[in-house]
């Protein structure tokens, strides 16, 4: 507001001449004001002695200053108003924050930074980290490959490509870029005791069997036979058809035992095909024990199942098979890299082939 060159004294001095009978145009004419200025004063200061005009002017004063608080008041109710509904922890979600206020709001960055009560200096902080440009690509790449991999087995992917890195900046960059693996949801199972499978000393001493189904993109149902040594994790066998009897479960396991050997131990649930005569028939020829689980008990096989949990959310559940060939060309090279490539937590990540490659080192140097 312009200030009066006029004080509260002087202006009603000259009102008081006024009223003591000198005329309006003469008051004017002495003082150097117009007539209108001489109303505004009378209609401001008539009647009123220097000391109500002095607290006139502190009231005034005073309605400023609450009318600038109560205004500022309003602005940062609006100000934390927008930002309710966003958790300001991180420092770069409290950077979007100040940046969005002082952007809608017209404020300075002081301003917003004291109504969120943000400190200014992380607000204006600048990160002179590297942004890992590399590390994200083979990070992304990787997880592109294999879609089902968390940021525990991407990095041991990494680490093979020779990308060494602190599993927990991999983990931050592997959040930043969004790679989470959405876990797939299952029904409830009641929980009880359970004992611990017991875990064989050499590879062919128990092989896992069960059977596994989808279907293709024109609705026909088809399985596949997985056949699993239990001591080096290693998938001996994937058999894709559409249909799968015990003398072709027979069939595949003797040309199975004609590349490996034969096992000592066979162990499935009670199945149709796996409880026929077929099956009965090759356990005799062989002298293989053929051990079943007990009914509706899928945990006392928890070898093949925990495997057929990760090639059906690894392959079946990421794939669409037109055709019962692509199907087992899929099936096939997914296998190949489960044995030679991917790596298995249980034994040390490494993939089964490795696994065994340095068992027989450590027994030959025995």
């Amino acid at each position: 507001m312009k200030r009066s060159r006029f004080s509260e004294e002087q202006i009603i001095a000259m009102l008081k001449e006024q009223e003591a009978g000198m005329s309006t145009a003469d008051v004017c004419r002495k003082h150097g004001v117009s007539s209108a200025t001489f109303y505004k004063y009378k209609a401001k200061y008539g009647g009123l002695e220097v000391s109500d005009a002095r607290r006139l002017r502190a009231l005034e004063e005073e309605n400023g200053k609450l009318k600038k608080l109560l205004a500022e008041a309003m602005l940062d109710n609006a100000i934390l108003k927008d930002v309710a509904g966003k958790k300001m922890v991180a420092p770069g979600v409290r950077r979007e924050a100040v940046a969005h206020v002082v952007a809608t709001h017209g404020v300075s960055q002081r301003r917003a930074c004291q109504a969120l009560a943000v400190d200014r200096s992380s607000v204006r902080y600048r990160s002179v980290r590297p942004d890992d440009a590399e590390a994200r690509a083979a990070m992304k790449a990787v997880a592109a490959e294999r879609r089902r991999f968390g940021y525990r087995r991407v990095h041991i992917m990494l680490e093979r490509q020779g990308i060494m890195m602190n599993l927990k900046k991999l983990r931050r960059l592997y959040r930043e870029e969004k790679l989470q693996v959405r876990r797939r949801g299952g029904r409830k199972r009641a929980l009880g005791t359970r004992r611990p499978m017991l875990l064989p000393d050499a590879p062919n001493i128990r092989w896992s069997l069960d059977f596994v189904s989808d279907a293709l993109t024109d609705g026909r149902r088809f399985r596949v036979l997985a056949v699993v040594d239990d001591y080096s994790r290693e998938c001996l066998a994937l058999v894709a058809d559409t249909s799968l009897s015990g003398h072709r479960v027979v069939r595949e396991l003797d040309a199975v035992i004609a590349r490996r050997g034969r096992p000592a131990m066979v162990v499935s649930d009670n199945g149709t095909e796996l409880t026929s005569m077929a099956i009965l028939s090759w356990c005799q020829r062989t002298g293989v024990e053929w051990h079943y689980i007990a009914p509706g008990k899928p945990m006392q096989n928890g070898f093949v199942e925990s495997f057929n949990g990760r090639f059906r959310d690894e392959l079946l559940n990421e794939t669409l098979f037109s055709s019962l060939g692509e199907a087992r060309e899929k099936i096939r090279e997914w296998q190949d890299d489960y044995n030679l490539h991917r790596p298995h937590s249980s034994l040390g990540n490494i993939p089964p082939v490795e696994f065994m490659a340095k068992k027989r080192l450590e027994m030959r140097a025995a």
